[in-house]
């Protein structure tokens, strides 16, 4: 009896971290496989806050690409206080800086050179809004009061609604979402804000850090939060509502990096980031509705036009391998050692 098959328009990932040198020729093969397109992260070392900067690293990107891959990645710059108002400019007349991505600092992997305090940018914010280049927010506070579980629900009190009604017309997405009250705050909001949500945060809650002992491998930036807020994200992603679409954050890290006294926040999902999504999507009920969050819904917000080739899954489980290499390391991806429901096959026919 053949297993069920899913064909998709080839979707894109709108929130992708790929390092650099031997580390991003390690990774950038499952991505390609997968996504037409990919937001690029700037938090490189050191970060990527020029354009000049970002087309340097796209060139690097595209020599590590496969032979013949069609992929293209998409550049973000790095916002840091002392940003140019001029470099947004620049930005918006290059042909492959589509964004510009705020870290609070010290959120998550070098974010040391993010932004301290906001009202020091509003005047990029202000070029970014005239010059229609979209905001692409870790919202999260960083002060050291606000329980690490807090810290998503008191950015939106206290950074995102000011931001909102200071700049009406900022293109802005709340990247990897993880609770109920992002939901309701995107949900409600104009079309010009929108999130993206993981697909970690999709099938895991926080127990997921905790199952027999310490998880580090599940550990993130946003960290895993309860079952009432993921069973809220998996409502959001399957509705249709058009302000939320794919970005997996997926976010290598050598295994040593992960696994010590102070390891390092990222799981790596790019090597089945599309198969977990159809689990989840299927989960729900809702496998019908993948194709407009995963394909649609992220080059409608980017004005960008949709893919035109297809992708093909059958629900044919396999297991994912225990590890892949990562430069002179190795990397421990999502549901290492266990099985995935659904299987990447081929590309279909445009």
């Amino acid at each position: 009896m053949k297993s069920p098959r899913l064909e998709i328009t080839r979707p894109d990932d709108w929130h992708l971290h790929l390092r650099d040198g031997d580390a991003l020729a390690s990774v950038i093969g499952h991505t390609a496989q997968r996504f037409a397109r990919a937001i690029v992260m700037p938090n490189l070392k050191p970060p990527v806050t020029t354009v000049a900067q970002a087309e340097d690293y796209r060139r690097r990107i595209m020599a590590s690409l496969p032979a013949g891959s069609p992929f293209q990645p998409l550049m973000t710059l790095y916002l840091t206080e002392s940003t140019a108002v001029e470099e947004i400019a620049r930005a918006k007349a290059s042909d492959g800086v589509f964004a510009v991505k705020y870290y609070p600092a010290g959120a998550t992997t070098h974010s040391d050179s993010g932004v301290r305090e906001l009202s020091r940018v509003y005047r990029v914010l202000e070029a970014m809004e005239k010059h229609d280049l979209p905001l692409l927010l870790h919202g999260e506070v960083t002060d050291p009061d606000i329980d690490i579980f807090d810290r998503e629900q008191v950015f939106i009190e206290r950074h995102l609604v000011p931001l909102q009604a200071r700049f009406p017309a900022l293109r802005m997405v709340l990247e990897h979402i993880t609770t109920r009250d992002a939901v309701d705050f995107v949900s409600g909001a104009p079309a010009n804000v929108a999130a993206t949500i993981t697909v970690h945060h999709l099938l895991l809650n926080r127990n997921a850090l905790f199952a027999g002992g310490i998880r580090p491998h599940n550990y993130c930036a946003p960290i895993l939060k309860r079952e009432a807020h993921r069973a809220a994200l998996l409502q959001a992603a399957t509705s249709g509502d058009p302000h939320f679409f794919l970005g997996t954050d997926s976010a290598p890290h050598p295994r040593e990096a992960k696994e010590t006294a102070c390891g390092c926040a990222g799981l790596y999902t790019a090597h089945a980031a599309l198969e977990l999504y159809a689990e989840a999507f299927e989960q729900a009920g809702r496998l019908d509705r993948l194709e407009a969050f995963a394909s649609f819904h992220g080059p409608d917000f980017y004005r960008l036009p949709r893919n035109t080739d297809r992708i093909a899954l059958e629900r044919t489980p396999w297991n994912v391998p225990e590890e892949y290499p990562l430069a002179g390391s190795t990397c421990q991806p999502m549901r290492a050692g266990e099985s995935v429901a659904w299987s990447l096959v081929e590309t279909a026919a445009s």
